[in-house]
């Protein structure tokens, strides 16, 4: 099955749409009433945000089990799905909907619930065996040809290999200083970012403390989109943050 808001995967394809914007989520960082399921305001979120035209949302919920993240992603791609069909919604959003749903570490998951791909981490299965496991389901044709795989670097030689290794596209990062990717050391800067990018043939999406202000730094280093958190899952306006995303230099 194809994906609704696909392009074939060529990475060139990817390359060709700038910037592509990727939420990624995390629901213990939603400020959500103790009266609310964590999950059922996540699943909001990803609708509110979805609804506003994100490119991507990728699933980073590493702690749920297997059934939980199993449900979360198919319930998030049966809503995102049925946006497009909301005449409420402008016609420059309805023709971006619904977004790429990519799961975070887990292939089985994302190829059994039909996501649009697979993200892989440091401690993830590595890119290689990732590949060779989505090349025979794709040759039974049990999952799609345009499944992208992306993977997390943070050095110029992990984005070397991923991309050797058959990646689609790769987050790296973090740019800037965030709570979030404290363990992975300090930013690397814009500097590195731009190594990363003229070092590669796949998009790169620039991670980590991305802001409105400092995005389009990373666009003119050569990265193809942004990845964030707090930048999309935090914006009072996400529609507005897109648009203001999109006009950047």
């Amino acid at each position: 099955m194809s994906h609704p808001n696909s392009t074939p995967l060529g990475s060139q394809h990817l390359a060709d749409r700038k910037p592509i914007l990727c939420y990624v989520t995390d629901r213990r960082r939603l400020l959500a009433s103790a009266q609310t399921d964590p999950l059922d305001s996540l699943l909001e979120k990803i609708e509110q945000i979805a609804a506003a035209g994100i490119d991507w949302i990728q699933l980073r919920e590493k702690d749920l089990s297997g059934k939980s993240c199993a449900s979360l992603a198919r319930e998030a791609l049966r809503r995102t799905s049925e946006l497009s069909a909301q005449a409420v919604l402008p016609a420059p959003i309805l023709a971006a909907l619904p977004p790429r749903i990519l799961v975070n570490g887990r292939l089985d998951l994302a190829i059994a619930e039909h996501a649009a791909g697979i993200h892989l981490g440091e401690s993830s299965l590595p890119a290689q065996d990732a590949k060779r496991l989505i090349a025979a389901s794709q040759s039974a044709q049990t999952l799609s040809q345009d499944f992208i795989l992306g993977v997390s670097c943070h050095s110029l030689e992990a984005a070397q290999s991923a991309a050797a290794a058959g990646a689609n596209y790769i987050f790296f990062g973090p740019v800037f200083p965030t709570p979030s990717k404290a363990a992975y050391g300090a930013p690397q800067g814009l500097d590195q970012l731009a190594k990363v990018c003229a070092s590669v043939r796949i998009p790169v999406l620039a991670i980590g403390g991305i802001t409105l202000e400092n995005a389009s730094a990373c666009l003119s280093a050569g990265a193809s989109g942004i990845a964030a958190i707090r930048l999309f899952q935090d914006s009072a306006d996400p529609a507005a943050t897109l648009r203001s995303l999109r006009q950047s230099p």
